[in-house]
């Protein structure tokens, strides 16, 4: 009976790399997950041709020959979603690394797996619906308190609707258990504090709402000049060494989201490293406590199969659709996605697929829209109003963003945040450029702000962003000429240009105040700056050399500002302005009486 069973199971024809094709196709289905061999190498159904299926294998596939049985599993690759996600370290196919540390050591073997949620671990768990209740999909019938920072609702699961029959009583238990039962026209259902969902499926929501409400981060150069909106999606493109990593560890740190989620993919093992060692360690500024306790890590490092990093982005973004059903602000950090492009370049090459722009597939445009459309701000099955907000990381070679990726990735965000080499040489952080970066959400949250700081934001930064334009134009003369060559009118714009790029867009992640910038005294150091270089035309236009109002004891205020004061306290910027007046006034007024005097 044995060796007639192993005869109807499909068998390895061919192996190339992660491609592997099997015969009897007619017992698999598409995109269904297989184990292969004794190993039980885990794999998925990527094509059915006739009698021959296609797969990819998620594990090393060396040693692997025809002959060797596959066995499906019925069911697509899916994520194990319920209490227990926090705070945890995953691979690209959701198998929890640490514990497989503790059971194999350092280095993964293949063919080892494990739960990705634990079994053991009990919870405590609060009923908030009652025997008799209605049942309605994403519907939240109890709470767990998964850590200090995040409450974890048990939802009911997308699908399943009817009444309520049964629900546990308050206690400990454990993610097998059942938890409580719906009548459904089909029979019971059984509910558990777990359910799985195939990470290539969005999840679904009621409806799509409008982005209104910023995702501050603290920087300047991001929150007023280039605003990314809650449940938006963002870009960071940059050749190597211009701090896409660095920048993407500031945002998860300082980012107005309630979960992050950090999916290293295919970055090198070194930076992944000090990502594991240093996360656990980071405190959070929102809570007090280890930025880890709502945080949930997604570890697909360059030396591990090619197929589990195509992977990790869709088990990454399935994560952070089921915190956004529970009523979150999730923001998914993908660290890069030029690595699974290339992923995705390695395996098409293997299927023997028509290459496109620079051997990349035809259909790279298509997965990146459909991963950057799985962002948005929804309210949920549950009626909470939740967010995705997506940060793709973006690593053209050699900085050149006319590559492929970095330009289909161009369309379809709305936030386009250029790191410069030259800036990032200049130790500027962040250096993002301000004249090639772009967000198409400011209209959208500059009702928030005119709410919080008044009328004067879109001024302001408008007034601040057409400064820096006419600063480009002009270097190209002082390059030529030098800055002497200019008339004071023009050289108020290289003063002010230096002020705003100095004092407003560059930040310091090292020190303690300027490593977050709230959003009022973003505002009022950005004021503050704007009506300087307006009454330096009062200067010029007074015929007072420039050198001398740049002399003036405002100046080294403005300069030390963004160091010293903290929190949202105007009162400095409002005795700033006071002063700023007072000190032009009088070198106005001097100017005056020597002229008469003359």
């Amino acid at each position: 009976m044995k060796e007639a069973d192993k005869a109807q199971n499909p068998e390895v024809i061919f192996v190339s790399g992660p491609v592997v094709k099997a015969s009897r196709a007619h017992l698999l289905s598409m995109n269904e997950m297989v184990e292969v061999g004794a190993e039980r190498l885990v794999g998925e159904v990527i094509g059915l041709e006739d009698d021959t299926a296609t797969l990819q294998v998620y594990e090393d596939t060396t040693g692997l020959k025809p002959g060797t049985r596959v066995i499906g599993q019925g069911m697509p690759l899916f994520a194990e979603l319920g209490p227990g996600l926090i705070s945890h370290i995953f691979d690209g196919i959701q198998r929890p690394l640490t514990e497989l540390k503790e059971q194999w050591g350092d280095f993964i073997q293949r063919g080892k797996t494990g739960t990705a949620l634990s079994r053991e671990r009990v919870w405590q768990f609060t009923p908030t619906a009652r025997e008799g209740d209605k049942a309605v999909p994403g519907q939240v019938i109890g709470t767990i308190q998964e850590t200090d920072a995040i409450v974890h609702k048990v939802m009911i699961p997308p699908g399943i609707a009817g009444t309520i029959g049964k629900i546990a009583g308050p206690g400990g238990y454990s993610l097998e258990e059942e938890i409580a039962v719906i009548k459904t026209s089909g029979g019971p259902r059984s509910i558990r504090l777990f359910h799985r969902w195939p990470v290539r499926q969005p999840r679904p929501y009621v409806r799509r709402l409008m982005p209104s409400e910023p995702l501050l981060t603290g920087q300047r150069v991001i929150d007023t000049f280039f605003p990314l909106a809650k449940g938006g999606t963002a870009a960071i493109p940059g050749g190597f060494g211009t701090g896409k990593t660095v920048t993407q560890h500031q945002l998860s740190k300082w980012a107005d989201a309630d979960v992050i989620i950090y999916i290293g993919c295919g970055e090198r093992g070194n930076e992944m490293t000090g990502v594991l060692t240093d996360f656990p360690q980071l405190l959070d500024p929102r809570t007090q406590r280890p930025l880890i306790e709502r945080t949930v890590l997604i570890a697909n490092t360059s030396d591990m199969p090619v197929a589990a990093r195509e992977a990790s982005i869709y088990t990454g973004i399935t994560i952070a659709e089921y915190f956004r059903d529970q009523g979150y602000d999730v923001a998914l950090m993908a660290d890069s996605t030029s690595r699974w492009a290339e992923a995705l370049r390695e395996i098409s090459g293997r299927l023997e697929e028509m290459p496109a722009e620079e051997g990349f597939p035809a259909y790279l445009a298509s997965r990146l829209a459909a991963f950057y459309e799985r962002a948005g701000q929804v309210k949920a099955l549950s009626g909470e109003k939740g967010s995705v907000s997506l940060i793709g990381a973006v690593s053209p070679p050699g900085g050149d963003f006319s590559e492929p990726v970095t330009m289909h990735t161009k369309r379809f965000v709305q936030c386009f945040w250029a790191l410069d080499k030259e800036l990032a040489s200049a130790r500027y952080f962040p250096a993002i450029n301000y004249l090639q970066s772009y967000s198409a959400y400011t209209e959208a949250v500059a009702a928030w702000w005119t709410e919080r700081t008044g009328p004067e934001w879109e001024k302001l930064r408008e007034e601040a962003v057409q400064i820096l334009q006419e600063d480009s134009k002009l270097q190209n003369i002082v390059k030529l000429l030098g800055e002497e060559a200019l008339p004071d009118d023009q050289r108020r714009i290289l003063e002010g240009a230096r002020l705003i790029k100095n004092d407003f867009l560059q930040q310091s992640a090292y020190d303690p105040v300027d490593t977050y910038c709230m959003p009022l005294k973003q505002f009022y150091l950005l004021k503050v700056i704007i009506y300087f270089i307006r009454r330096l035309k009062d200067v010029v236009d007074s015929r007072i050399p420039l050198f001398r109002a740049m002399e003036l004891p405002v100046v080294e205020q403005i300069h030390r500002a963004k160091y010293t004061v903290s929190g949202e306290d105007i009162a400095p910027f409002e005795q700033m302005l006071k002063d700023m007046d007072q000190q032009v006034d009088q070198l106005l007024s001097r100017n005056q009486e020597a002229n008469h005097g003359v």
